[in-house]
């Protein structure tokens, strides 16, 4: 598999702040920002902020957390875990993914007051 994805760290450093948010289509009350939008056009990770978005509504669990850490954790053989945690590092949800092809070992996302961002965009 060859990366030409522009998705890397240092690119997604550079996100501080946003100018533009965009209405989820599966729930019109959570947008993203400019670096979610990135990771999602650039990683094909559009299913990552979806995987947020429903879990905000089939798991009361998830939903009752305030601020919500999402870290997704690729493996070497293309699998992954998608970990939901609150803000004091307690895990709130794991899920294992089958197949991705992400193209970072992993990225973090926060999801809090209906917006998912970019750490760096906090």
């Amino acid at each position: 598999m060859t990366n030409t994805s522009k998705l890397t760290d240092t690119i997604l450093r550079q996100f501080t702040g946003s100018e533009n948010w965009y209405r989820h289509c599966l729930n019109r009350n959570v947008t993203f920002t400019d670096g979610a939008k990135f990771v999602a056009d650039e990683g094909g990770a559009y299913w990552l902020l979806d995987a947020i978005v429903l879990h905000q509504r089939y798991s009361r669990k998830v939903a009752t957390a305030r601020f919500q850490v999402w870290k997704l954790k690729v493996n070497q053989d293309r699998t992954a875990s998608l970990i939901c945690e609150d803000g004091d590092c307690n895990i709130v949800l794991t899920e294992r993914i089958e197949y991705t092809d992400f193209p970072l070992d992993g990225i973090t996302l926060y999801f809090i007051n209906n917006v998912i961002h970019l750490p760096s965009e906090y």
